[in-house]
């Protein structure tokens, strides 16, 4: 009963984790102020969706400003690009990063024309509504377990025969709670901050990338692996005694080649980005708070022609992408 219990707890940590980053959009959400549209008025908005209502969503953008924008069945959604896909509006979900164009009504709205996003900016927004999903689903087991270990602290004080067990598991619960919150509390912190750096990687350049190469079929780092990974180490040490770190993060990114089945090889490409993360932590000691959310693309990007055996080596890798924030490096200038 007590695995079962310790199971539970790490289950639960799990979701906390995953219930910060989307409580980090309610956190930027704190700070705005209601504009309106004049009635009549054409206008463009830009930003992220922070509450979706119907056939109504709010937008704000990073000044703070939010405005109410209305979905009409003539509104056209795609995604941006030269080769637009077209969308339902089921898919304007919150913590989705888009644009909107319509005109004002009496009730100071905007009535949406059309509304654009970038593909990549879907999947975010996704992934934060599936993470929101088993937020909800651990807060659900998490008041069920309190529940139990409150009638089981009442039928303690009934049973006096058992009261000393029951008075220990209690207090068992009780510090599980209080690990468990001050665990969330410090994950919210770190996810906030991941977040604001995330939505400002419009304002950051690549000041080295470094491709890590892997084996046919494998996400296992071999010496020569290892050994790129410690020379770009190194060189990151050195740059940061020099005083030229500040303002870094890190973006890890897997791929892969076309050998096999697509869904195989996104797992494999998302396999090996966090390899080389584990390695950079563990042997190196990587900050976590400089890492941006990995990602696999699998087959995707390609850097060389997958026909040919020299080429699909070159795509199974993952790239090592050091950046910089823009307005740090030019102040170093």
């Amino acid at each position: 009963m007590r695995s079962s219990k310790l199971a539970a707890g790490v289950m639960g940590f799990a979701c906390v984790m995953c219930l910060t980053a989307v409580a980090a959009l309610a956190q930027m959400a704190t700070n705005t102020h209601p504009v309106t549209v004049p009635q009549g008025a054409k206008q463009k908005v830009q930003g992220v969706v922070s509450v979706r209502n119907g056939d109504m969503f709010k937008v704000y953008d990073p000044s703070g400003a939010e405005t109410t924008v209305v979905l009409t069945s003539s509104t056209d959604v795609t995604s941006h690009g030269m080769r637009k896909k077209q969308y339902p509006v089921t898919y304007i979900m919150k913590g989705l990063r888009l644009q909107a164009q319509g005109k004002g009504d009496a009730e100071g709205n905007l009535v949406a024309d059309w509304v654009r996003f970038d593909e990549q900016d879907l999947r975010s927004a996704q992934s934060l509504e599936q993470t929101d999903a088993m937020a909800k689903e651990n807060a659900e087991r998490l008041e069920k377990a309190e529940a139990a270990a409150r009638e089981a602290a009442e039928q303690a004080r009934i049973m006096q025969g058992q009261i000393a067990e029951n008075t220990a598991l209690a207090n068992e619960a009780k510090a599980k709670a209080e690990a468990a919150q001050a665990t969330a509390d410090k994950a919210f912190k770190d996810a906030t901050l991941a977040n604001n750096r995330i939505n400002g990687l419009d304002d950051y350049e690549t000041i080295k990338l470094i491709p890590v190469l892997f084996k046919v079929n494998s996400a296992i780092l071999d010496a020569t692996a290892k050994q790129t990974i410690d020379e770009a180490a190194a060189w990151a040490k050195e740059e940061k005694a020099k005083g030229n770190a500040n303002g870094w993060l890190v973006q890890v990114v897997g791929f892969a080649d076309t050998s096999g089945k697509t869904a195989r090889n996104r797992a494999l490409s998302e396999k090996r980005a966090n390899a080389v993360i584990q390695y950079l932590v563990l042997k190196h000691g990587m900050d976590l708070r400089r890492l941006v959310q990995p990602f696999g693309y699998g087959e995707n990007n390609p850097v060389a022609d997958n026909k040919t055996a020299a080429g699909r080596a070159k795509n199974r890798r993952v790239e090592i992408k050091v950046l910089q924030n823009k307005g740090i490096a030019m102040k170093g200038n």
